[in-house]
């Protein structure tokens, strides 16, 4: 009978780090990542808060009209009475 071939053994990587070598991985990671965050806060907020068209009026309660450009959107809640 004939012998098998013997099959070569994959070799297998490693990588052999220092103490300083993860932690200097640790700050990119982190850096990379709070970089994402703000870009996320950035876009969401651009998205939620779009830019009014130049010359709107704005209606408010009382059929009063403000014109954005001069004056700010003022917004309040008022307070609701409890019930006993």
């Amino acid at each position: 009978m004939a012998r098998k071939a013997r099959k070569k053994a994959a070799s297998k990587i490693k990588f052999q780090l220092s103490k300083s070598g993860i932690a200097g991985i640790g700050v990119v990671c982190f850096c990379i990542f709070l970089w994402m965050f703000l870009i996320g806060v950035w876009a969401g907020q651009s998205l939620l808060f779009q830019p009014l068209p130049e010359g709107n009026l704005l209606t408010v309660p009382g059929n009063r009209h403000i014109n954005t450009k001069t004056q700010p959107i003022m917004l309040h809640a008022d307070k609701v009475k409890e019930k006993k």
